[in-house]
């Protein structure tokens, strides 16, 4: 029997959620359960999920609470051991979690797994920028220029996930960055260079693309450590730096302001910090312009693999 159970976050996503579960039923080992927690789609996405009727697909509804709340409803109802993470608008190819299975034997002493993945831009699949090498990594060292844990393509010890308190509720960027702070400090992160997940820059209500004001107990700031040895400390700059740039642009001026403030130890972040130092400084009026063109410039280049 699988031991993984799927939780998918529901939230508007009519057009996308089919081809979702979809890319689940295919899968050459089926996981244990798949738990898609509606969060209060106003769009029909749940009547969708209702319709397929696939008998492994179970759905909860709830009132809307942001994409940690659902997360963490789901991991408390779950049975499997471990936790495979889907957006409702990504898919897996099918031999995703035949290869996580795989992994999960050969790396007993992991917290986390990871793997490669793919990005539809709308015009072509493009590689995610990943390490190359299976293995156990050091998760913090290679997350400042690579991706080793994104939600679609990351599975965890739900036990573990649970005991360091799930995904911060209330916090709409950057969540997933910090739950994998708290694991990574404490177990290893092992990694797969295969390619197995589709990861969607176009569904309309991409949660990285929608900002609003934060409305929680929890921050980044938080998971400063002074005692850190490893990069740890860097790692949570970079993540809060790349989100004070978000805010900025978003109009949260003094949000932005304070990360510069907070986490100006960073030294390996410099050019990111400058970055977030200038666009705070222009009109806001102007600001998601400038941001807009500015990161139009880094996908074609990161597209061309420069």
């Amino acid at each position: 029997m699988s031991r993984i159970s799927v939780i998918i976050p529901l939230y508007n996503k009519v057009r996308e959620i089919e081809r979702t579960l979809r890319s689940v039923a295919r899968q050459s080992v089926q996981p244990l359960e798949v738990i898609v927690v509606d969060d209060g789609s106003t769009d029909g996405s749940a009547e969708v999920v209702e319709a397929m009727a696939l008998p492994i697909v179970r759905l909860v509804r709830q009132t809307n609470r942001g994409v940690s709340a659902a997360r963490n409803r789901a991991m408390e109802m779950a049975r499997g051991e471990w936790v495979a993470l889907l957006d409702g608008d990504d898919c897996w190819e099918a031999e995703y979690l035949e290869n996580v299975e795989r992994m999960i034997d050969n790396y007993a002493a992991a917290g986390a797994i990871g793997t490669a993945f793919l990005v539809d831009d709308g015009k072509r699949l493009v590689e995610g920028n990943t390490p190359t090498e299976e293995g156990v990594v050091d998760f913090f060292a290679e997350s400042m220029s690579r991706y080793v844990l994104i939600p679609s393509a990351t599975v965890f010890r739900r036990d573990l996930a649970l005991a360091m308190g799930g995904f911060p509720e209330g916090m709409r960027m950057a969540e997933d960055q910090y739950l994998w702070t708290k694991i990574a400090r404490t177990a290893q992160v092992a990694f797969s260079p295969r390619r197995l997940v589709i990861y969607s820059r176009v569904a309309e209500n991409r949660s990285a693309s929608i900002y609003q004001p934060e409305q929680t107990t929890h921050s980044l700031e938080e998971l400063y450590d002074e005692r850190a040895t490893d990069l740890s400390n860097e790692y949570i700059a970079r993540v809060a730096l790349g989100k004070a740039l978000v805010e900025s642009a978003r109009g949260g001026t003094a949000a932005a302001q304070r990360a510069l403030e907070f986490f100006s130890y960073n030294r390996l972040s410099s050019r990111l910090e400058r970055k977030v130092r200038v666009l705070n400084a222009l009109p806001a009026r102007l600001r998601p312009a400038v941001l807009a063109v500015y990161n139009w410039f880094a996908w074609v280049i990161a597209r061309r693999g420069l």
